[in-house]
């Protein structure tokens, strides 16, 4: 028992020698001591990143606003119009408007675009300007009484215009273009652009007045078989739903001429429907046409 008492005290001994031996070897800690004879290593500053380079020719441009927008005589092409529709609305052909556009290929039309819808103004030749004729007169001897000066004469008066002509354009008569009963009058709140005229297949359809067909196909949705005719400049009229076209386009037509034969084309029954168009905008036949 007292050795094994001794082991263990010399063991425990040892431990602490060997101890204390460690921490006088590990170097002590100190306090950082700034130098202030040594200036700091020169750190240059980041350079600012470049500015990305734009390839100007895969820029593609704004497109540029037609200044023609929004002006009387043109019109910008909205969705769903076609050239015809543009013809009607704007009281021409549709012909017309695809050569005062020069356009190659009619049936192409882009929304955006400006149209002509107006006939182009023509060139109004510059007055020669008269020059006065320049003639010498004697002057009278010295001394002698000068002769007194002619009275100016006046201006002759400017003849008033003559405006016998002035309403030819909407003087023009209109004739029913079918016999049949009205089933349904102009409204404008419910978008009934005409009348619509009953009667049977076959029965005849008459041009209104006299005019030019500007239109004579089916290419106008919900218009079936259709003809425009133009009377002057500022009237059309429309006859729609036909089963049978019997003139075509660029034809003369007299007032009461058969024009076409009546049906039920892109309709829900046999009818003609029938518009007549100030300038484009749709007014009431009933307004134009003779009482009954």
């Amino acid at each position: 028992m007292s050795i094994s008492l001794l082991r263990l005290g010399a063991l425990s001994a040892a431990v602490c020698v060997l101890a204390l031996a460690a921490c006088s070897s590990k170097p002590g800690l100190r306090a950082p001591v700034e130098d202030r004879g040594r200036t700091a290593p020169h750190v240059p500053a980041a350079s600012p990143a470049p500015a990305p380079v734009v390839d100007a020719s895969k820029v593609s441009a704004a497109p540029a606003l037609d200044p023609n927008a929004g002006k009387p005589g043109y019109y910008t092409v909205k969705q769903g119009d076609t050239l015809i529709r543009i013809g009607l609305e704007s009281g021409q052909s549709h012909r017309d408007i695809a050569r005062w556009n020069a356009l190659e290929n009619p049936n192409r039309i882009e929304i955006g675009q400006v149209l002509r819808v107006a006939p182009p103004e023509e060139a109004v030749a510059a007055k020669p300007v008269a020059v006065a004729k320049v003639t010498s007169t004697a002057l009278p001897p010295a001394g002698a009484a000068s002769a007194p000066a002619k009275a100016a004469s006046a201006p002759a008066p400017t003849p008033a215009p003559n405006n016998a002509n002035s309403n030819t354009e909407d003087d023009i008569s209109f004739a029913w273009p079918s016999k049949g009963e009205v089933l349904d009058g102009f409204d404008e709140s419910k978008n009934r652009k005409g009348v619509d005229i009953g009667g049977a297949s076959g029965d005849a359809v008459l041009a209104a007045a006299d005019g030019k067909v500007v239109y004579a196909d089916a290419g106008l949705r919900g218009y079936g078989k259709l003809i425009i005719l133009k009377h002057n400049s500022m009237y059309l009229t429309a006859y729609a739903h036909n089963q049978t076209l019997l003139v075509k386009e660029d034809q003369m037509v007299k007032k009461g001429q058969k024009i076409a034969e009546m049906g039920n084309t892109d309709a829900d029954r046999v009818k003609l429907h029938f518009e007549v168009r100030k300038q484009g905008k749709p007014v009431d036949p009933s307004k134009y046409l003779p009482a009954r």
